[in-house]
């Protein structure tokens, strides 16, 4: 009598576990709905055009805004100076799908293709502090930058068969590029 119940009890975890594995993906573009719907009242209000795209893959969802008539400085003001009005917009979405789906986000937002270019200086920039690294053989910190930035930096000098690791805190936070310990 008492292994029925159990016996219950772990179908029904396993049933969870399925549901949410299968329902995560129609999470995820719930949350790219939301998103979108939020940014394209956000383009209405500031009268500037816009075409977004949803993406969702690796389990997170991307948001891109690119310009409909090829001309982008309408949107350049909403990536601001090294994309700090991006990095706030992005945090201002997030916050708009928990209050409509009451689900944390991680959805990342690219204006203009600003985080594809800006990924491929962090990864020059990461190859230029490892080079310094092997030739000099100290330690070489880089310049602050967010979190998302420094994910990028950290893959890409691991691929360089280096150890890099984040130090500071809050604005200060920025990476440290070392050689691996013998």
């Amino acid at each position: 009598m008492t292994t029925e119940p159990a016996a219950e009890a772990s179908e029904t975890v396993a049933d969870v576990t399925e549901e949410e594995e299968t329902s995560r993906p129609g999470r995820l573009e719930e949350e790219g709905d939301v998103a979108a719907d939020y940014l394209e009242e956000l383009l209405d209000i500031a009268d500037i055009d816009g075409d977004i795209d949803i993406e969702v893959r690796s389990g997170r969802t991307y948001i891109s805004i690119v310009a409909e008539d090829g001309d982008s400085s309408g949107l350049q003001s909403l990536v601001g100076a090294e994309g700090e009005v991006l990095e706030a917009l992005q945090e201002l979405t997030r916050l708009s799908v928990l209050t409509s789906t009451e689900n944390r986000s991680r959805l990342v937002l690219d204006i203009t293709g600003y985080r594809q270019a800006r990924g491929a200086e962090l990864q020059i920039l990461a190859e230029e502090a490892a080079a310094q690294a092997k030739e000099s053989g100290q330690d070489v910190a880089m310049e602050p930058m967010s979190a998302y930035e420094r994910k990028i930096v950290h893959d890409a000098v691991a691929g360089l068969g280096l150890v890099s690791e984040s130090e500071g805190e809050g604005a200060a936070r920025h990476i440290v590029v070392s050689l691996p310990s013998s």
